[in-house]
């Protein structure tokens, strides 16, 4: 197994928020740029991304199932394999899809290593909850 060696991240925050001094766009680092891309791409629809069709998930969709507790098995293999697809970063450790009882949420728990830069392993946990207009 080889070990890649890479230097720092950076991505531009989309909320767009500026640094009062300079005006520049205030830019995520590190393990803030990560976290916010891991989140972005399990919530991106499939076929959301112009020239892209292959990236993104159900998860969004499958809130609507009647019955979520037998999809969660399948939305945590989709989630591992987009994040090892798109996302060369990090290495997925777990990845948790849990519904919560009497309601259409669901809580995804997502544990990841991030690849050539010494931080602790990662947890990002998020509810998702349908929204209806």
């Amino acid at each position: 197994m080889t070990i890649q060696i890479s230097r720092a991240f950076r991505d531009i925050s989309l909320s767009f928020a500026r640094n009062p001094v300079t005006n520049d766009l205030i830019p995520l680092r590190n393990e803030d740029a990560i976290k916010k891309s891991v989140i972005n791409l399990v919530r991106t629809r499939i076929g959301e991304r112009f020239f892209n069709n292959l990236l993104g998930t159900t998860v969004e969709n499958s809130l609507f199932e009647l019955n979520l507790s037998e999809n969660t098995s399948y939305l945590e293999d989709e989630i591992r394999v987009l994040l090892e697809n798109f996302e060369p970063r990090i290495r997925v450790r777990e990845v948790i899809a849990e519904n919560i009882e009497d309601s259409y949420e669901l809580n995804i728990q997502i544990v990841y290593d991030i690849i050539g830069l010494p931080f602790p392993q990662q947890i990002i946990e998020f509810i998702l909850v349908p929204a209806r207009i």
